[in-house]
């Protein structure tokens, strides 16, 4: 079976990033490094619809000149994170590693892995624990069942929070006032004919999640998938992340596809709990 594709990265606004410590970050602006923020504004410029870009087209994603963007392109090309064929510039895989010190070093992708192994043996559907970020959720940990290992998200893959039940999930358990905020400022995208793309309806079912504890999303980034999540708390009652399974659709009705994963899941997330 195909793997799923629309994962998507986040890339630098248009129209530039601040040039100074967002408001509330709690950072003195003598502790800036505007250089920093503009290099790693370069490198999340790049996706999946700008593979390869000019130094004026990295500039322009990015808010600065042709000749600043050449500079950091060409500053990311000598430590090796940039390729360059001396017009066009793409990310080499050195980038990963910016991804993996995190998984390595992060405690919550190492916690939960054994867990995971253990939603796989009781389910046989692919396992995963993803994070908020932006407007996308994050996949951080993952086990998949032998029928299944080359399907699914790979490690670090971002997909919208609308349209996978994680990530609907965590915008349920949104207090009020952030959850409408994001809705006001998001534009909903339609991937498949199923997906929630009108606010009103994604209120609803927002709120429906929040009211029962879990989150069932089908079809609406993969027309043959369907995922069944529920909240990762930790020790103190805080919201850390969601875990979840993802399966093929197949023949098994929504309901009996809850009944056969959403206690394995929800036994899990209780067994975590003072782990994390």
């Amino acid at each position: 079976m195909q793997a799923m594709t629309e994962a998507t990265n986040l890339h630098a606004s248009p129209n530039g990033s601040p040039h100074s410590p967002p408001m509330g970050s709690g950072l003195d602006k003598r502790d800036w490094i505007a250089g920093l923020e503009k290099g790693l504004s370069i490198i999340e410029a790049f996706d999946d619809a700008n593979p390869r870009m000019t130094a004026s087209q990295a500039g322009e994603r990015c808010g600065m000149t042709r000749t600043a963007a050449r500079r950091y392109l060409l500053t990311l090309n000598h430590l090796g994170y940039m390729a360059t064929d001396g017009k066009m510039f793409w990310l080499t895989p050195r980038v990963l590693r910016l991804g993996q010190s995190y998984l390595e070093s992060a405690r919550l992708p190492r916690i939960v892995q054994p867990f995971l192994q253990r939603v796989t043996a009781g389910t046989q559907e692919i396992a995963y624990v993803c994070v908020m970020d932006g407007d996308d959720i994050v996949y951080i940990a993952r086990n998949g069942s032998n029928r299944s290992m080359n399907t699914g998200f790979v490690l670090g893959s971002r997909v919208p929070a609308q349209v996978t039940s994680s990530g609907m999930l965590l915008l349920a358990m949104r207090d009020a006032e952030a959850l409408e905020s994001w809705l006001q400022n998001h534009e909903l995208k339609a991937y498949t004919s199923f997906t929630i793309s009108s606010k009103d309806r994604l209120r609803l079912e927002l709120a429906r999640i929040r009211a029962q504890g879990w989150a069932i999303s089908e079809r609406q980034l993969e027309l043959t998938y369907r995922g069944v999540a529920v909240p990762l708390i930790d020790r103190r009652g805080d919201l850390v992340g969601a875990i979840s399974v993802s399966m093929p659709m197949g023949h098994e009705a929504s309901e009996d596809a809850v009944a056969r994963v959403l206690p394995v899941l929800q036994e899990t997330a209780r067994a975590m709990r003072n782990l994390i």
